[in-house]
């Protein structure tokens, strides 16, 4: 895929990790991001670079939208034209518990990170690429990564329930909005997944998945998440846009 580059937020570890690996392996050049410029961030780019592409740190706040448009252009004076965009960086909840205790502060942190930095990071992202001419040969898209939560109530996380919903709705906005721009926008909703933000549950959550809450009786790994984006942003799935992915095991397949 060259002449591809991709920013893929929150890919210091996790799923991000995984999907800018994904994509390295495509043949993408990276710029990987984290909040700051840390040794995990350090170590992230050196696992990518390994891969044999080009790969930048791009270490940045999403939710400081000020900095977005500087951002984008250093990426691109580094790595050339950005081709996709990946908001995978998110945050949980501060506390979980009853939604009758839930805190301004979780619900806003939440709103922030999940929805409003995503919403506007694509903004700043849409213009650049509508502004400008570009390689019909490339494909051009956004991924989203939203979550099972977007759709089902986990009623300990409502306020981020909350901001994936949102999320989502963002997604379909945007894929309405940039069709007719020939990018491709898709959301992706991970149910269970091993990574460091579901590390205190994971356990639990695995023995649930062995008794049938998921019809495959595993949970799933970031390289599964970052398998199923990497195609997305690869363009293997032509002539779609506006998806959201169930990437849950069919956890939420109605059954009787």
């Amino acid at each position: 895929m060259s002449g591809q580059v991709a920013l893929v937020t929150g890919s210091s570890r996790g799923i991000g990790l995984a999907t800018a690996v994904a994509l390295a392996r495509e043949g993408f050049s990276i710029a990987v991001n984290g909040p700051v410029d840390d040794d995990e961030l350090r170590a992230a780019v050196a696992k990518v670079a390994a891969e044999g592409v080009k790969v930048i740190a791009a270490p940045f706040d999403v939710t400081e939208l000020s900095a977005h448009d500087t951002v984008l252009a250093r990426i691109e004076e580094a790595l050339g034209p950005l081709t996709t965009l990946v908001n995978n960086a998110g945050v949980g909840v501060m506390q979980r518990g009853d939604p009758l205790d839930a805190t301004e502060a979780s619900y806003d942190r939440c709103l922030s990170v999940n929805t409003k930095a995503p919403f506007f990071l694509t903004q700043a992202f849409a213009r650049r690429l509508v502004a400008r001419d570009r390689d019909p040969a490339l494909f051009h898209a956004i991924v989203n990564v939203t979550s099972s939560n977007a759709v089902a109530v986990a009623e300990p996380r409502g306020e981020y329930c909350v901001s994936k919903a949102a999320a989502a709705m963002s997604s379909k906005l945007w894929a309405v909005r940039l069709g007719r721009e020939n990018i491709a926008v898709y959301d992706v909703q991970p149910g269970l997944i091993a990574t460091e933000m579901t590390a205190p549950v994971i356990a639990q959550y695995e023995e649930r998945a062995k008794a049938g809450l998921t019809l495959f009786p595993r949970v799933g790994q970031p390289e599964d998440m970052g398998g199923i984006i990497a195609s997305l942003a690869s363009g293997k799935l032509p002539y779609t846009t506006g998806q959201a992915i169930s990437a849950d095991a069919g956890m939420l397949v109605s059954r009787f």
